[in-house]
């Protein structure tokens, strides 16, 4: 099992308010640079939310909610830091409340 690592935020908020494209653009340039391997992931209503350890986060959260995960602790504490107003947490995936880490309740379009 793997350690995920997430900021959570509304959809509103991250995407709209925030200049997130910019910041994970220079992140995955940066990355690329270091030839280093992505782990991190835009997920719009992340499904791990559903999963009933999250109930208490989800309710925290404006929805629809979206998430950045990572594998990197330390991405993910520089993002709360620069962001501010946003929820962080972590989980533990695949299992059984949570099989796909990554997994969205968004409609896909």
């Amino acid at each position: 099992m793997q350690t995920y690592y997430y900021v959570l935020a509304s959809q509103r908020f991250l995407l709209e308010e925030e200049p997130m494209e910019e910041v994970l653009k220079e992140r995955t340039r940066h990355y690329h640079e270091q030839e280093k391997e992505i782990d991190f992931w835009v997920v719009k209503q992340p499904a791990f939310l559903e999963a009933p350890q999250m109930a208490e986060v989800k309710a925290k959260c404006p929805q629809p909610a979206v998430a950045i995960i990572s594998t990197n602790p330390q991405f993910i504490t520089w993002l709360k830091l620069r962001l501010e107003y946003v929820l962080t947490g972590e989980f533990q995936a695949p299992s059984p409340e949570i099989p796909d880490a990554l997994a969205s309740l968004a409609a896909v379009s």
